[in-house]
């Protein structure tokens, strides 16, 4: 345990400097001993009768504050764990504001959630105009609101347009909290802040500053709330996700009293908030984000992975395509991609026209035609393919293609040069025979569209080494994906999860349930978009025959595909009509069952209960190491709801996996 201050005052010409500086953590953050320890600081500065003014700054560069720890947060078990910590938050910065002399924020770097709350309890704010300072109230993205005393300062700062700031967890520059008035002075980046504080603090002091507030009008703040929440279910497509919704009951209620009041009305929400699964849930993905923002954390500690500075991609149809526009826009590696010569000039314009979106969007370091140079497409293998660091083959489904691909391509690369197939249906060590060197080859399953979809699953074969899975992570992270490592295994660990989800959907509608009734309920769920349309859009034969691999026959894809109704995006026929309706000529191809109609509720427990029990076996058999791994798929990978934590959290948090299997997935202290 650390035995170092981490606020240390300085007073001088009865001015005083806090610098705050948590020690052996690379943020300050609250911590219940950061709390306790202010606490015990200002109740000597309480006393302090010399003293004029106070500022508060970092020593950490580039952090001012980022907030509350979140382990605070996931110990709130109960309304009196969380009311005794937000009493104790509240209560420091209830003292600050109310120290009889002016206090000043003196910001650089991230300002977020409790640390901003922080700045707000002061008399006044200033910051670096640096691009690392970011500021904001960003709790509603995690399934609660701002609770330590945000929703109340804010909108008494700067007005109504606080709503929005806090409902859509907003994170601004210092220019931008400038002319909001969230700041009340900017300084360039490269200024000395310290000094410019003591200035700034020295005309507060002085009454050269009008530090006065201007009065906002909350006469009609029922009527902003209400646009407020039709806002917000919009952007929830209908769900009522407790953070934002009692977010906005907070300034409804608490902005119409004193600011004392207020911040009682705000306590008592934020624990509401808090204790909700869907906060729960939300804390859990926010960890799997941090778990998997740097994949060169999961390669094996010691191990340096190989350079990569050019990789092939064999087939370059939508999946290669994609790949290709990642590598180009990520790295400075060359591409050399090798398809038949009729369709080399339409992917060469596919990927120069994506880049060029990302371009006009201001998305891209480099210009399009500087990235284009660095890719070659060729319908040979010949001199372009003997320094490749890696091959990702992408070519058909089917089994002899790869056959010949593999046989043809280690003929060509050098003997370390890593080999990875993006297949998605066929398994791994089916195809590992044809390859020369077993132990470089491994599957690097890729989303579609690629260029959209962070997920990327890496598959150790039984033959892959541990070497080719670091190498693999490190590219995976140079190209600014999240990986899931996973064993072979027929789908994978996503589609392994995402299959059932299918199949209970196309059993729910062949025994009487409406298509629009079963979409519906996965909407209402959280799924971006029902189960039927989304089969609709992968392609209805691209989803049976990837059944088929996996040895399951549907009859109703079957049924579809042999009329040629493969897909509305895919040939204009599928389940759906151009309009966005059901195609009533789809309906009679639907192989019906004994009917049973369920509510949304029931299609819900059953899918997420065929997901857990998936997520069970995958564990069981050590194809994931732990279920981290499956939330952090089925999030980045289908979409899963942000706010229930993933398949397996969720499981955890809805008490199904112990009514089923008599355990969590985590264990819970």
């Amino acid at each position: 345990m650390s035995t170092k201050r981490i606020y240390n005052l300085e007073i001088e010409g009865g001015l005083g400097l806090v610098t705050i500086d948590l020690p052996d953590k690379p943020v300050n953050s609250w911590t219940d001993a950061a709390i306790e320890e202010l606490g015990q600081m200002l109740s000597a500065l309480e006393t302090q009768a010399d003293l004029k003014g106070l500022i508060f700054m970092s020593g950490k560069p580039g952090n001012f504050h980022a907030g509350a720890d979140l382990n605070m947060l996931t110990k709130m078990k109960s309304r009196t764990d969380a009311a005794a910590v937000l009493g104790r938050l509240h209560g420091v910065f209830n003292r600050i504001s109310g120290l009889p002399f002016p206090t000043l924020a003196a910001i650089d770097g991230y300002c977020l959630g409790a640390g901003l709350e922080f700045a707000l309890a002061c008399t006044a704010r200033m910051a670096k105009d640096s691009k690392s300072t970011q500021l904001g109230l960003p709790e509603c993205n995690l399934g609660i609101f701002p609770g330590a005393g945000g929703s109340q300062r804010l909108p008494r700062l700067i007005g109504a347009p606080a709503f929005q700031l806090i409902l859509k967890g907003m994170v601004y520059p210092a220019s931008k909290a400038l002319e909001l008035g969230v700041i009340d002075r900017i300084v360039p980046a490269d200024a000395d802040l310290r000094a410019k504080a003591l200035e700034f603090l020295q005309e507060i002091l002085k009454g050269k500053i009008d530090l006065k507030r201007p009065e906002h009008d909350f006469s009609h703040v029922d009527e902003v709330a209400q646009v407020a929440r039709g806002e917000v279910l919009k952007a929830t497509r209908g769900r009522e996700i407790p953070g934002p919704m009692l977010a906005i009951e907070s300034m409804r209620e608490g902005l119409k009293v004193s600011l004392e009041e207020g911040l009682e009305i705000e306590k008592r929400y934020f624990i509401d908030a808090v204790l909700s699964d869907q906060a729960k849930g939300s804390i859990h993905t926010f960890f799997l984000k941090t778990m998997s923002d740097k994949p060169k954390g999961m390669i094996t500690k010691g191990f340096d992975p190989k350079p990569i500075k050019k990789v092939a991609i064999l087939g370059f149809g939508t999946m290669g395509r994609g790949i290709a526009i990642d590598i180009l826009r990520h790295t400075g590696m060359e591409v050399v991609a090798k398809e038949i010569p009729q369709a080399i000039e339409p992917g060469r314009e596919f990927v120069k026209k994506i880049l060029g979106e990302m371009e006009a969007r201001k998305r891209l370091k480099m210009p399009v035609e500087d990235l284009m140079g660095r890719l070659k497409i060729v319908s040979e293998y010949g001199e372009s393919f003997k320094d490749v660091d890696l091959v990702i083959e992408a070519v058909f489904e089917d089994m002899q293609v790869k056959e010949q691909v593999y046989q043809e391509i280690c003929q060509v690369v050098a003997e370390d040069c890593i080999l990875a197939s993006n297949t998605s249906s066929i398994p791994l060590d089916s195809m590992s025979p044809f390859v020369k060197g077993r132990d470089r080859f491994a599957g690097l399953h890729f989303f579609s569209p690629v260029w959209k979809m962070e997920l990327v699953e890496v598959i150790q074969g039984e033959k892959t080494s541990q070497a080719t899975v670091d190498n693999l992570l490190g590219f995976v992270g140079q190209i600014r994906k999240r990986p899931v490592v996973c064993r072979d295994n027929p789908g994978f660990v996503v589609n392994a999860l995402l299959f059932p989800y299918f199949l209970a959907a196309l059993d729910f509608i062949e025994t009487g349930n409406s298509i629009e009734e079963v979409d519906k309920a996965f909407v209402q769920f959280g799924m971006p978009v029902g189960p039927i349309r989304l089969t609709d859009e992968v392609g209805i034969d691209v989803v049976y025959k990837i059944m088929k691999g996996m040895k399951i026959e549907q009859n109703t894809l079957k049924s579809l595909s042999d009329q040629g109704r493969l897909g509305l995006k895919k040939c204009g026929k599928g389940f759906f009509s151009q309009d966005g309706s059901v195609d009533l000529d789809a309906l009679p191809l639907i192989q019906k069952k004994n009917p049973k109609k369920l509510t949304a509720k029931e299609m819900q427990t059953i899918v997420l209960t065929e997901m857990a029990t998936v997520g069970k076996d995958l564990l069981d058999r050590g194809i994931v190491k732990d279920p981290h791994m499956i939330d952090m798929g089925m999030i980045w990978g289908t979409g899963f709801p942000p706010d229930k934590g993933g398949p397996l959290m969720w499981a955890d948090l809805t008490g199904l996996s112990k009514q089923h299997f008599g355990r969590t997935f985590y264990e819970t202290k």
